[in-house]
């Protein structure tokens, strides 16, 4: 009966083999009429396999699964191929931070193989394990002298600058980039924190250059315990000019003729290098002194009046000063560090070894303890300017004459002037004050 319809519509010989086809033996209604007719189908037209089990299904049944093309993978910033060196024309080694390492203290090893932070081969300028120097350090003679290596011209790199800043600013001008850069008129702002100036830092400031004349700097933690040496290397790293500080606040303006298409190649660095192996900080025993006379000087150390407590990445511009007024009448100063990391303390306990100058005696439990030594001369350490953090020197003055800048400390910010101050010293009822930072020649 199921086949009536097929003789009455005189259907064509492949719908015929089509629906054998589909009549297969998995089918319920094949399996009844074999039961009842012995009916059984004609071979099928189309080859068989014979390598194929009975199990399996047929290929109209079976799913074919193509072939899926690989992801779309982007060019990789560390694949070689059909790649240049890249070649930077920047006039200073490339560190990972420039306020944080001094270039005279030298290690005494490194932690890990030496490997290059850029990258390998995107740079044309070695890794030393510390930094990417301007000039290659290879030697290539006894004598030393290297004909091939080109020194860096320092002289053309500051007229440059000169170049690029051109004429001096009026204090109308500077007072409206000012104005312009403040919290209430934009959020544009680059942070700089417990690393200090890093490399890829630079290449920030400038991508903020491309739309705006100047630039508002951020600055916090531990490079803020010597604001001057921030000041100075991004002037030098950047050639810009600092037009304001107030505190950690940093406004730094890029020049006149400053063009973002002719802006300095700074390549990035892909990760942050590891740290090398420098001296003990705390000596065993102290020098001038025994054994005893250490110790017990540790165990006093830990028991003074704490002179202050720093805030984890606080404003530490003040910390010099007051520990430099505490070794008038205190021996020893205990500054609290509780909640900072560990590197964040030893940083600052650097900083103050070498600018108040002072003795380490000790950093357990998270206590910074200097002594200020037995030859401690208070009167060496009195800056004529009232132990300002920058002091105002002739050469300073002339400097900033040349760029118009008016010092008086007696004149406000309502004449277009501008006064230098300590942070701690910026008056609550002058809030447009600023304090201008000399910039320090290249």
């Amino acid at each position: 009966m199921v086949f009536e319809p097929l003789s009455h519509q005189k259907q064509t010989l492949a719908s015929v083999l089509l629906s054998l086809r589909f009549l297969s033996s998995s089918h319920p209604l094949f399996s009844r009429l074999r039961e009842r007719y012995g009916f059984v189908p004609p071979p099928s037209p189309l080859p068989q396999n014979p390598n194929r089990s009975s199990g399996d299904s047929s290929p109209s049944e079976k799913t074919i699964k193509k072939k899926k093309k690989p992801p779309y993978r982007p060019p990789s910033s560390l694949d070689l191929s059909g790649q240049k060196l890249l070649h930077s024309d920047v006039p200073f080694d490339f560190r990972f931070s420039y306020t944080e390492s001094n270039p005279n203290v030298k290690p005494i090893g490194l932690r890990e193989p030496k490997y290059s932070p850029f990258g390998p081969g995107r740079v044309d300028r070695p890794w030393t394990g510390l930094c990417a120097p301007a000039v290659d350090p290879t030697l290539r003679s006894v004598d030393g002298d290297d004909p091939s290596a080109a020194a860096v011209d320092l002289e053309k790199a500051k007229k440059l600058r000169e170049k690029i800043l051109g004429e001096p600013l009026t204090p109308a001008e500077r007072a409206f980039l000012i104005e312009k850069c403040q919290r209430n008129r934009t959020k544009r702002q680059v942070n700089l924190g417990r690393d200090g100036l890093t490399h890829n830092m630079l290449n920030d400031i400038h991508n903020n250059w491309k739309n705006a004349e100047a630039v508002r700097i951020k600055c916090l933690g531990v490079p803020t315990v010597d604001m001057q040496n921030v000041c100075t290397h991004l002037e030098e790293k950047t050639g810009g000019l600092i037009i304001h500080r107030h505190g950690g606040q940093i406004i730094l303006y890029r020049g006149r003729h400053y063009n973002p298409k002719k802006r300095p190649v700074i390549p990035l660095m892909l990760w942050k290098p590891h740290e090398p192996i420098y001296p003990r900080l705390i000596k065993t025993v102290i020098d001038s002194l025994t054994i005893e006379e250490t110790k017990e000087m540790r165990k006093k150390g830990l028991t003074v009046p704490v002179l202050t407590k720093l805030a984890k990445n606080g404003y530490y511009a003040s910390l010099i000063p007051m520990v430099r007024d505490a070794f008038l009448t205190d021996e020893l100063v205990r500054i609290d560090c509780k909640g900072l990391p560990e590197s964040d303390y030893k940083k600052i306990g650097v900083k103050l070894r070498d600018l108040v100058p002072c003795v380490l005696v000790t950093f357990d439990k998270e206590q910074i303890v200097v002594w200020r030594g037995k030859n401690y001369n208070s009167s060496t350490h009195q800056n004529t300017e009232g132990n300002s953090l920058f002091p105002v020197t002739e050469s300073s003055i002339n400097a900033e004459k040349n760029h118009s800048c008016i010092l008086d400390q007696n004149s406000n910010s309502l004449d277009g002037s501008f006064q230098i101050c300590t942070p701690n010293e910026v008056p609550d009822d002058e809030p447009a004050v600023s304090e201008i930072v000399v910039p320090s020649p290249m």
